[in-house]
């Protein structure tokens, strides 16, 4: 089973690396990143990881799954296509929800019909809907949950 970990400043290349994998994967479920897989490795490197809590799942040294966290929102959640339906995302929102037991937002794709389900399951309540208020362009959800001390 593989160790959910915080993420270490040397392994932005990977984590990134994690993230465009999962990305191009899920197309057309979501849409594809408007950033070059440079601009997204450079992104990770010089803003996620200095700035954000860093969460991966580590299979043996490899990166199988990672989870940002920026204040209650968790801005960013991936599994690796080969390590999809095991829990590994479960175990991640598991996490930000002990890290945050105030509450926890986030958005989705309203076209990733399988994030949105994952999300209700784990208690997430959609509170608004955008036409595509984000870079991509692409109509998205607002998700809430409200914490375990509520």
């Amino acid at each position: 089973m593989p160790e959910i970990r915080a993420a270490t400043r040397d392994e932005a290349r990977a984590v990134a690396d994690l993230w465009l994998r999962s990305r191009h994967a899920a197309v057309p479920a979501i849409p594809p990143p408007v950033h070059t897989d440079d601009d997204v490795r450079e992104f990770f490197t010089n803003v996620v990881l200095p700035t954000r809590e860093v969460w991966v799942a580590d299979s043996d040294g490899a990166l199988v799954a990672m989870m940002v966290l920026e204040g209650d929102w968790i801005d960013q959640l991936y599994v690796d296509p080969a390590a999809t339906g095991r829990g590994l995302g479960s175990q991640l929102v598991d996490l930000a929800k002990t890290q945050r037991p105030g509450g926890l937002q986030l958005w989705a794709f309203q076209s990733n019909v399988r994030a949105l389900r994952f999300y209700e399951r784990h208690g997430f309540v959609a509170t608004r809907t955008t036409d595509g208020d984000n870079e991509e362009g692409a109509p998205d959800v607002h998700y809430s949950w409200p914490g375990s001390s509520r």
